[in-house]
């Protein structure tokens, strides 16, 4: 098994270390070392069956092959942890793929993604590096997302839509068929994009209008 250390210890690092613990039921890959997280009222607690070991000083320490994966939302903080943590060439970044998400073999996903359960991703898709799609999403035909995008729950991205790197799309929101969004967007929780996205921002409504 690989040691495994996952990096954020809210809410979202334990759903990823569940979701490891689910990867585990169906083949043992994961031996789940704990959290890295750099808020020191945390490192040395327990957040459900797994300690905080320390900060990502502890992972830019480490001398021998290391897997983690970064289970943090914002997506701009995402990158920059990721970013720093590959000035150690003995890091690896896991991709985390929960047995109940539903994929082709037409879909490709960059490392250090996590897809979580009741996704579900159709043919002919290509998911970025460190991308979230996090619970009962759908990603239609021929879409490309980023790398670093988070995309929340219930989330529905219709097919050859491109989603830039960076994006944050909220939950239930909606991708119309074809839509591309630039780099670096958040889109509000229930929005529906119709129309492209050229100008970095935040866009809620229906449709979705920059705020």
């Amino acid at each position: 098994m690989k040691d495994l250390y996952i990096i954020g210890a809210g809410g979202f690092g334990r759903e990823a270390a569940w979701l490891a613990e689910r990867v585990n039921t169906v083949e043992p890959v994961w031996n789940i070392k704990g959290f890295i997280d750099d808020d020191r009222a945390l490192q040395g607690t327990l957040q459900g069956a797994y300690p905080v070991v320390g900060g990502c000083d502890v992972l830019l320490g480490m001398v021998q092959e290391t897997w983690a994966v970064c289970a943090i939302g914002c997506a701009g903080t995402r990158k920059k942890i990721v970013g720093k943590l590959e000035s150690n060439p003995r890091i690896r970044f896991a991709t985390l793929v929960d047995p109940e998400a539903v994929c082709s073999g037409r879909v490709s996903v960059g490392e250090g993604s996590i897809l979580c359960a009741g996704t579900i991703l159709t043919v002919n898709i290509s998911i970025g590096r460190h991308a979230i799609i996090n619970l009962g999403c759908t990603i239609g035909h021929d879409a490309k997302i980023g790398d670093f995008v988070t995309i929340y729950p219930g989330a529905n991205v219709s097919g050859q839509a491109v989603v830039g790197e960076r994006v944050e799309l909220g939950t239930g929101m909606q991708v119309l068929q074809g839509i591309h969004i630039c780099a670096g967007c958040i889109v509000g929780a229930g929005a529906v994009v119709v129309r492209d996205i050229t100008e970095e921002g935040t866009y809620v409504g229906v449709p979705a209008r920059r705020l």
